[in-house]
């Protein structure tokens, strides 16, 4: 993947979906275009019948690589049914525990200003299901229209999973390969997919090796304790479940040293070139809040040397971010780093 350049201007932006609270603002009748629209019942109904551990709660130990881990064959025995879908395009896989939205989105929009077709999967919503998947060069959710098509087209093969998998797909897994799916049908260049617990069985964890571009781990902390372990190096063994044979790696943290070494053994193991967005090569800087075309943002400088190359460095000056505070900044350095990293290839 060639990306000729990333953002070079004075006055350039890393933009994220709204907050919430701009959704608040918005009339009723901008409201209206975000809810489940009646072309989307069915398929809404369909998915709402099956487990929801985001709305449950998801079992101890469920998020390991363990005998209690979640099945992760069931979920290649249905992309396989979708005619593997994942084989059309390649993946960006993110994992972590704060900052996958943020920095999927960042790298979206990275990708979609060089002319790229993005799809972007992540999750959970805020007022419509269509938000968890965008595509195309604008990256506007899904519409109703492409969405209920496409359900209707793959409904048979996804009821005769759910019966050859004895009721056990879950909401989460099947809507995971109906993103897969669209995304294929979209023919995007380039998918950014959100894990959505853990790593190593997560659902979205079934992209191999052929079909992956890199891996990001954004932070490691503790969220979700019971469900993956029950302690930090436990999550961080999860988390690291996405790294795939001799494909690179992204580390954003900063993070503990235990927790890096977890993460770096795992990386070495797979033979996986690891770029880290912590590393002493990279600045940045918060030069002052103020706003950007209408917009709250963050006036940063960020440079980036990972191997004193050309390739692999990049300086951002008077950067605008749309979401505020050092966290985000450090999402955005992920992303670039990313970016980086897919330029390389």
């Amino acid at each position: 993947m060639k990306i000729r350049k990333l953002i070079v201007s004075q006055r350039s932006t890393l933009t994220h979906r709204k907050p919430l609270s701009n959704f608040q603002l918005e009339s009723k009748q901008c409201l209206s275009s975000y809810t489940e629209e009646p072309e989307l019942e069915g398929f809404c109904q369909f998915i709402d019948s099956l487990k929801n551990y985001e709305k449950s709660g998801v079992p101890k130990d469920a998020g390991t690589d363990s005998d209690d881990g979640f099945d992760l064959g069931r979920m290649k025995r249905l992309i396989t049914r979708l005619g593997n879908p994942l084989s059309n395009f390649k993946s960006v896989h993110i994992a972590g525990t704060k900052g996958k939205g943020s920095t999927a989105a960042y790298l979206s929009n990275i990708l979609r200003s060089e002319g790229y077709s993005v799809g972007c999967y992540t999750s959970p919503h805020m007022l419509s299901i269509r938000e968890r998947m965008s595509v195309g060069k604008m990256g506007k959710p899904v519409s109703s229209n492409a969405l209920n098509c496409l359900f209707h087209s793959i409904k048979r093969s996804l009821n005769e999973a759910i019966v050859l998998e004895n009721g056990c797909l879950s909401h989460f897994e099947v809507l995971t390969a109906v993103a897969f799916a669209l995304f294929a049908q979209e023919n995007v260049d380039i998918a950014i997919i959100e894990a959505g617990l853990g790593g190593a069985r997560d659902a979205t964890n079934v992209i191999s090796s052929s079909e992956l571009d890199a891996s990001i781990i954004t932070t490691i902390g503790e969220e979700h304790l019971a469900a993956l372990g029950g302690s930090l190096e436990s999550i961080a063994m999860a988390k690291a479940g996405i790294i795939k044979h001799g494909r690179p790696v992204i580390l954003g943290g900063p993070f503990l040293p235990h927790i890096d070494r977890i993460l770096r053994d795992r990386a070495s193991s797979m033979f996986s070139p690891i770029v880290s967005a912590s590393d002493a090569g990279v600045r940045t800087s918060i030069k002052g809040i103020g706003t950007f075309k209408g917009r709250p943002s963050q006036c940063c400088d960020l440079v980036i040397e990972l191997d004193h190359g050309s390739q692999s460095s990049i300086e951002l000056r008077d950067l605008n971010l749309s979401m505020l505070g050092t966290h985000q900044l450090q999402n955005a350095v992920t992303a670039t780093c990313a970016a980086l990293c897919l330029r390389n290839q």
